[in-house]
């Protein structure tokens, strides 16, 4: 496999100017839907070898999503890519401005094993709408969903349109020696800063989706039942390793008892009393990713689940109470089915201490307390989040999803996609019926004036 080839054929053919076309988009749009659509049955067995992941929550997460966005792009492809009128500064009367959408050409997508199928296709979905081409570069570690992923693609595409090249560390390294005109990764923080350093070589703009220890604060004045539902729902969803999920729980001291009891029933609900035998509970991911969890226990102490199958790679869902702010636990990113529990009294305490942590890719508040709600959201600085609800931001294509700081940069879904992969050209148009002589030489007092005017 030669990449400089690969990538070397995948430019030519962006200057072709055949993507370009609306006609061309929304007919590969309608390809991939049908692709999805076929190829559905294989995924889902993929992702269930890959992740233990059932049917439902793989279609949920996955298929369904993915399906959404291409629905939205679909219906809206000729609104997206019609230029963009804007308002005329005075100074260039008589004329007109709008902005006109082009795509960036080659686009490389290298996307993380815990959403194989959706971290991938979503942001294809907005790399195709705007018209580039695409250069994907799936996990390793979910295997045999990048193996089908390539099978469907290669099944659906030219080669020199959209490519799925498979491979490791190495393969990744070669790529990013490459010039691409946008990148496009999701994953850790660390590996994001190498991709960043070596986009930077190339002056290659950059989208970066990563993670970051996201909280959860529950205030005393919330519904318990709700909330606990909804935050068993966020964090335990695809074994914890989701990058938006609660990574630790700040509650009010005067709830708590209460409220670790209601989660604990809603654990039971979903998993059953033995979550570790379920059928629809997932596995962690691989062996390291196991025992990088396992050691996290030793952190607290387990007051729900705390039990592990090391067989099978899974770990009970578990709540961990008694947990050092110093420990790792409580500095590194989770990713998996662990949940710090912290206790608290004012609201003061988690605005400073989440402050003083590297900016969250998402944070969540139950209260019903306007004042908490207005200071939390102005004082504490995260990519996005919910109020009452936990991780359902990211499946609305009319918010775009992206983190600050240390948890990424740019953001997607939507429009937004579609605005992430296209570069916006600005344009002035003269008429020449007219021609305002104040800003040519010679200057006079007159003129002067009249600059001064206009300029205020």
């Amino acid at each position: 496999m030669n990449i400089k080839q690969i990538v070397k054929n995948s430019r030519t053919y962006f200057k072709s100017h055949e993507t370009l076309e609306y006609k061309f988009r929304k007919e590969n749009l309608n390809k991939l839907r049908l692709a999805i659509n076929k190829y559905e049955p294989q995924l889902l067995e993929s992702l269930k070898l890959d992740l233990g992941k059932n049917e439902h929550e793989s279609y949920m997460t996955e298929i369904g999503v993915v399906l959404k966005e291409l629905t939205y792009n679909e219906k809206r492809l000729k609104k997206l890519m019609k230029p963009k009128r804007v308002r005329t500064a005075v100074t260039d009367f008589p004329g007109s401005s709008f902005r006109y959408a082009e795509p960036f050409g080659v686009v490389l997508i290298i996307s993380p094993w815990n959403y194989p199928v959706n971290l991938t296709l979503s942001p294809l979905i907005g790399a195709l709408t705007a018209g580039n081409t695409a250069i994907i570069k799936p996990s390793e570690f979910s295997i045999n969903t990048s193996k089908v992923i390539e099978e469907m693609i290669l099944d659906t595409f030219e080669e020199k349109y959209v490519k799925v090249i498979q491979g490791g560390v190495e393969t990744n390294q070669e790529l990013l020696d490459q010039k691409f005109d946008y990148i496009f990764f999701t994953g850790s923080t660390n590996v994001g800063k190498i991709v960043m350093e070596k986009a930077s070589k190339h002056l290659t703009p950059i989208s970066l989706e990563l993670g970051g220890k996201s909280p959860v604060i529950v205030d005393k004045n919330v519904n318990i039942q709700v909330a606990a539902k909804r935050i068993t729902f966020g964090k335990y969803l695809n074994s914890g390793q989701t990058c938006i999920a609660p990574d630790y729980l700040y509650v009010h001291k005067d709830i708590k008892e209460e409220f670790i009891s209601e989660m604990n029933k809603n654990i039971i609900e979903f998993y059953g009393e033995k979550p570790l035998e379920s059928s629809i509970y997932g596995s962690i991911i691989n062996q390291r990713h196991f025992n990088r969890l396992k050691n996290y226990l030793n952190d607290g102490t387990s007051i729900v689940g705390g039990t592990i199958d090391e067989e099978n790679l899974r770990i009970a869902p578990t709540l961990l109470d008694s947990v050092e702010m110093s420990s790792l636990v409580m500095k590194e990113e989770i990713f998996g089915p662990i949940l710090p529990i912290i206790s608290y009294t004012e609201i003061d305490e988690v605005i400073d201490f989440i402050g003083s942590r590297p900016k969250p890719l998402a944070l969540y508040l139950f209260t019903e307390n306007a004042h908490i709600e207005k200071r939390v959201l102005s004082e504490c600085q995260f990519g996005g989040g919910c109020i009452n609800d936990t991780v359902m931001h990211i499946a609305s294509e009319y918010l775009p999803f992206g983190g600050v700081g240390e948890s990424g940069m740019g953001s997607y879904h939507g429009a937004k996609s579609f605005e992430t992969f296209s570069h916006y050209k600005s344009i002035l148009k003269k008429r020449t019926w007219f021609d305002l002589p104040v800003r040519y030489a010679p200057y006079s007092p007159v003129k002067k004036k009249l600059i001064k005017r206009f300029l205020k």
